[in-house]
Order: structure tokens, then sequence, then C-alpha cells
């Protein structure tokens, strides 16, 4: 984990452990574990997601399933605010509440769009573009510092985007440009997150996120209106209690590591979305999918182990670490 131009009070520097004893350098390494760990857990969580969202869709418009996420998603985050009590609430942040409310509703919205719209398969595999553009965005705006070995390996994730979506082939839809911009999206949240992370407790996030995306997405699912019948509202319950419990371990991964690294662990999602594709749906992985998704998986895997190669590195020799700059 490095430090950025951000870092603030509520977020010890990790990066230069100069003079830190061993017991900070494995509680540091117990936290890069933990984070691991929670961004596999969202990623199983999203992708179990995913799947209901499918299943909803056979009544739904992917809007009103959006809505109905949110709603249910809100409601099984409200035992935090028993836990937390209204105090939780208390920011100065709301300004980049909101700004990162509305950047994420676009990209839930063109993600779930692309889920009911693609086979399953594909609309993840694109959306592992994102720790691509996280990457971008950690550049931009923590101040992260990245060479050229993770640039080239930004550049060949964005070549297995090309062959997923193959633009000018017969396969070449719109919705492959609607994951797509789900994709970006998500990257800004990711960002924003690990920014409002340093400052506001994640079940904070959790909470302002879950109450100001019900009014944000009631506004499309309205055009779209349908009132759910039978087994679909089993279906819209789980949307949203996998993802309102995958958003709990995502803020809680990024809080204790970098976004760059952690991102490209949602790869896990594609093992589940498959899976359910062929049992479900009848859906099987394309060539053209697997082999992009295998060469964003390669980039994204480089990008991780560099991460964590220097994440050791600056524990186990920091002057390494204060002489260099955290090169990657």
């Amino acid at each position: 984990m490095s430090a950025t131009p951000h870092q603030t009070d509520a977020e010890p520097p990790t990066g230069d452990l100069r003079g830190q004893s061993s017991g900070d350098s494995d509680s540091a390494e117990r936290d890069l574990w933990r984070a691991i760990t929670l961004m596999l857990a969202s990623a199983v969580l999203f992708g179990a997601m995913a799947v209901v969202i499918r299943l909803a869709s056979k009544q739904l418009h992917p809007f009103e399933i959006a809505f109905f996420r949110n709603v249910f998603g809100f409601m099984f985050a409200l035992p935090l605010l028993w836990r937390h009590g209204i105090g939780v609430l208390r920011t100065q942040k709301l300004p980049l509440y909101l700004m990162r409310c509305s950047i994420g509703i676009v990209s839930m919205m063109a993600g779930f769009w692309a889920i009911v719209n693609l086979p399953l398969a594909q609309a993840i595999s694109l959306s592992y573009s994102t720790p691509l553009f996280v990457t971008i965005g950690a550049v931009l705006v923590l101040g992260e510092v990245v060479r050229a070995r993770r640039w080239t390996a930004v550049i060949i994730g964005f070549i297995g985007v090309l062959v997923i979506i193959r633009p000018g082939g017969d396969s070449f839809t719109a919705a492959s440009l609607v994951a797509l911009l789900a994709a970006a999206m998500s990257a800004i949240v990711a960002i924003s997150i690990k920014f409002l992370s340093r400052t506001e407790h994640p079940d904070a996030i959790v909470l302002y996120t879950s109450m100001l995306w019900i009014p944000m997405s009631l506004i499309p699912a309205w055009f779209v209106w349908q009132m759910p019948v039978g087994i679909t509202w089993l279906w819209i319950v789980l949307a949203g209690f996998f993802g309102t419990a995958g958003h709990m371990c995502w803020t809680r991964s990024l809080k204790l590591g970098d976004a760059s690294m952690l991102a490209p662990i949602s790869f896990m999602q594609l093992p589940v979305v498959a899976v359910a594709g062929y049992l479900l749906f009848d859906e099987s992985i394309g060539r053209w999918t697997l082999l992009g998704a295998a060469i964003i998986f390669a980039a994204n895997f480089y990008i991780a182990r560099r991460e964590a190669q220097l994440t050791r590195r600056a524990v186990t020799d920091p002057d390494i670490h204060a002489e260099t700059g955290h090169p990657r």
C-alpha cells in the first residue's frame, strides 16, 4: 500500500515503513491479506448479483431491477445504522458523496443493461477493464507513480478489450460499448471511495450510497415501471442482499489497500457467472471472449503482482521505497 499526497490523520501512511517495528510490518501484511480476502468476497457476491439480475430480467427492465436492488440493498444496510447510531452519518463530504453516487448510478444502470443484453461471461469480462481505468485514475487523481512496465500492462489489457468487442466484426454490438462505459464509471467510483475512505467510516459510505441511489434510480425506473410478480420478488431481494454485502466488502477492502492493486481480484466473478450462464441460460464462453478475458487477466495480474512485490520490498527494505518514490 503506497502513501499518496492525499493521506490524512484518519489513515496513517503505510508506504514508508522506516522506523516502524516488526509488529507494525506484520500488521501491514495482515491488512494486505484482509484487503485481498474482502475484495475476493466482493467479487463472488457481485457475480451472484449478476446472475439474479439476469433471472429478474425475464420480467423486469434492467433500470427497474436497479431501483429494487437499491431499495432492498438499503434495507439490508439498515443494521449498520442501528449498530453505529445516527452519528455515523455526520460528514463534511456530502458533495463528494453526491458526485460519487451520481457517477455510480450511471455505472450501475449501464452495467445492469449490459448484463441483461450481453452473454453473462462477456459482460463480466468487459467489466475487468475497470482496473485498467483505475490505474489511469490512480495516476491522475491519487498521485500514484506508475512506470513503463505497468503502462505496458494497461495497454495490453486494452488490447484484450478490443479482442472481446472486435470493432467492425459481425459480433460487435452497442451493448459492448455500454459495458465499457460501466467499467470506466466504476473506476471513477473506486477512486472516489478511496478518497472518502481516508476520513469516512466504510459503513457510512455504504449507508449514504444506499440512501442516495434510491431516488437517483427511481427516475429512470419510472419510465419502464412494471410491478414484479412471483419469483421475481426473490431475485430482486437477493440482488439487494448480494449488492449490499458485496459493497460492504468492497469499501472495507479499499480502506485497507491500494485501488490499483485490489481491483484485478474482481476477475473471480468470471467463474461464477460462466458456470451460472451455462447451467441457467445455456450460454457458453466464445473463444474471442475467452482470449480477450485471458489477456485482460494477464495484464491485471501483472499489475497486482507488481504492487504486491513493491509492498513486500517496502516492508523488508524501506530505503528502496524512500529512494525511488515507489516506482511501478
